[in-house]
């Protein structure tokens, strides 16, 4: 391995995207990973890309989802976390769900082959005075490197709580009270159209299961502790607190559905589970973060009607997350303004969900091979998704407010023609879509590395 290596510490979403493109543009990396030597409370294996979270990379429409479209602008310049996601997807309506274990496995078998990449175990816990570096540590970033970026941030980190959802067997949910639709029986093939397990609730029991949600004991914040929460991870509990409609109209709403064994009754609340293996033996409960306690959530969760005898492959919980002030560090590249030498990528700089993730990994991958060889990389326009991401956590937001933000067409610049409002909403994102992968072609092929 040449001293002009790239290096990137961590080997998450980002850190695996990044050195996919440096390598493939022909350039000698070095992936640090601190796990399987350090190990998490969150990860299960010491493979790169493992999802902890959710199975699921959201909605894969390119033409009227902001998400699809950075679906789509990954897949064109080539990413790898696209492409494995693809080949190792699960059913899920209009969503793009993986076999996680399958998927981190061949995305780490693909950077291990790959003969322009390296990877070394251990942990990094300093700021690297020389070289080229891209800092994809996440949201579960080591004590040590936290601290050193915040002393060299000359201010605290900002952070926000992350919460995971439930895990059940399959064999444990009973059928007899749920039933396999997506909602609006979403989907191109019969396995997509009922990719998710759904159980429904009367009003009477969604009004006991909220009670008992809000009764339950949590998990309490430590000593110091202050963060809030990302309101697009937010614990079921926390959503109950804010009035006891909010569950029905979020993760439990009853549209789109109808019951087999029931279908004249409509069902006031729904439960949604979605499939997370290949093999279907295990189900997710779709929007269930939580933060009660182990004990409190079994019995909770086993009021849900079809799932009385539950068993679960792993509870939720809930975990700190932290991320730096990008718009006040980091420089239009991604750089640390007060260290060039080394970039930020993923969850750390801002962004919420693991494509978010990954493409920013997929930019400062490209933006540093550029910089390796002195070529100037050509304006990303902020009219693609990519280029709507980074400018909003380079710059676009404020400071003062920043906070994680998943992509949506709220970050781009306005489109000229069609109708404002909710009635014009079809053409405008198409409108947005067809903008944007003309802009992202027209960047790829002038990118100069």
């Amino acid at each position: 391995m040449s001293d002009n290596a790239l290096h990137i510490i961590g080997g998450g979403m980002a850190g695996s995207e990044a050195a996919w493109q440096a390598a493939e543009l022909g350039q000698q990396v070095v992936i640090h990973e601190m796990r399987p030597k350090i190990g998490t409370f969150a990860h299960q294996t010491g493979h790169l890309a493992e999802m902890v979270c959710s199975n699921s990379f959201r909605s894969d429409d390119h033409e009227q989802n902001a998400v699809g479209l950075l679906h789509w602008e990954m897949r064109a310049a080539g990413g790898l976390i696209m492409e494995m996601a693809y080949h190792h997807r699960l059913p899920a309506g209009g969503a793009l769900a993986v076999d996680r274990d399958a998927f981190a496995q061949a995305v780490t078998a693909r950077l291990r082959a790959h003969p322009n990449i390296t990877i070394e175990e251990g942990e990094i816990s300093a700021l690297p005075e020389t070289g080229h570096w891209i800092i994809a540590t996440g949201p579960l970033t080591s004590g040590a490197l936290a601290q050193a970026i915040a002393k060299e941030a000359g201010q605290d980190s900002l952070a926000f709580f992350d919460a995971i959802a439930p895990i059940v067997y399959a064999e444990s949910i009973d059928m007899s009270r749920a039933w396999m639709q997506s909602r609006y029986d979403k989907g191109e093939t019969e396995e997509e159209q009922r990719a998710y397990l759904n159980c429904p609730m009367t009003r009477e029991q969604y009004e006991a299961f909220i009670d008992a949600l809000l009764a339950a004991e949590k998990t309490e914040f430590h000593e110091g502790e202050t963060a809030g929460y990302f309101d697009g991870c937010l614990p079921i509990e926390v959503m109950a607190e804010r009035g006891r409609e909010t569950l029905r109209h979020g993760p439990m709403k009853p549209v789109g559905l109808t019951n087999p064994h029931q279908p004249d009754v409509k069902p006031w609340a729904v439960v949604q589970l979605r499939r997370d293996n290949k093999l279907g033996t295990l189900y997710n409960i779709v929007g269930f973060q939580t933060k009660m306690k182990y004990g409190a959530q079994t019995e909770v969760l086993r009021m849900i009607p079809g799932l009385e005898e539950a068993r679960f492959a792993r509870l939720g919980g809930i975990h700190r997350n932290t991320f730096i002030n990008s718009p006040t560090l980091l420089d239009s590249q991604m750089r640390l303004k007060s260290r060039p030498n080394i970039r930020f990528a993923g969850q750390i700089t801002g962004v919420e969900g693991y494509v978010e993730s990954a493409a920013m990994g997929l930019l400062a991958g490209r933006y540093a091979v550029a910089e390796l060889r002195g070529l100037t990389p050509p304006e990303l326009p902020n009219t693609t998704a990519m280029g709507a991401l980074i400018h909003h956590i380079t710059g676009g937001a404020e400071a003062k407010t920043f906070q994680p933000m998943n992509v949506n067409f709220g970050l781009f610049p306005p489109v000229e023609g069609p109708k404002s409002g909710r009635r014009g909403r079809k053409d405008r994102y198409k409108a947005y879509t067809d903008r944007a992968k003309a802009d992202w072609r027209a960047w790829l092929d002038a990118f100069p590395a």
